[in-house]
């Protein structure tokens, strides 16, 4: 059975759980939500398993608050035997538009901290992410007041339909591969 670890990334604690920053939790919130899983506390993270035709998704939200992500990707892909190809790492991004998705193999960080954290810990940027586009609707030197800041009104409105897209490119990235992910829901 092929083994995928889907990693949200976000920052622990109630304070921070409606950010945008903490999308990649949301995504895998929803994701748990819509298949009826729980997520366990264990080591570096919470945890939940899926099986859907033959595959296993270990979807993981580090606890490691999102700096520190790269420890709990490092950890889980060793103990779970995972190849680097089957890691998905999904966070938001400011170059995107609200709800825009785009699927890559391989980049910077992006002065993302987070996905900075992995690609030290990783020692490549050849890893999986899933950006999520959250916009630049911000004004200069506000930008971590932005990222930490909750959706608003008609962001929410919208936030349903794009956290559903956002399963799909998921079962679509262990199901069909990345590169026919890619092509069927990057920009959509």
């Amino acid at each position: 059975m092929k083994k995928y670890l889907i990693v949200g990334l976000g920052n622990i604690g109630e304070k921070y759980e409606n950010t945008r920053h903490n999308i990649g939790f949301k995504v895998l919130d929803n994701f748990a939500k819509e298949e009826g899983l729980t997520f366990e506390t264990q080591k570096l993270g919470d945890i939940a398993t899926y099986k859907l035709k033959g595959r296993t998704f270990i979807l993981l939200k580090p606890n490691t608050y999102m700096n520190l992500s790269g420890k709990a990707v490092l950890y889980w892909l060793n103990k779970e035997n995972i190849p680097l190809e089957n890691l998905l790492v999904i966070t938001d991004d400011l170059n995107l538009p609200f709800g825009s998705i785009r699927l890559k193999t391989k980049g910077s960080d992006g002065g993302h901290n987070g996905l900075k954290d992995i690609q030290d810990k990783l020692n490549t940027t050849n890893y999986n992410r899933f950006r999520f586009g959250i916009s630049d609707a911000f004004n200069k030197g506000k930008q971590i007041d932005y990222v930490l800041g909750e959706w608003t009104d008609e962001e929410n409105e919208n936030l349903n339909e794009r956290l559903q897209k956002s399963i799909e490119l998921i079962k679509s990235f262990a199901l069909a591969g990345v590169n026919n992910t890619m092509n069927a829901y990057n920009g959509k």
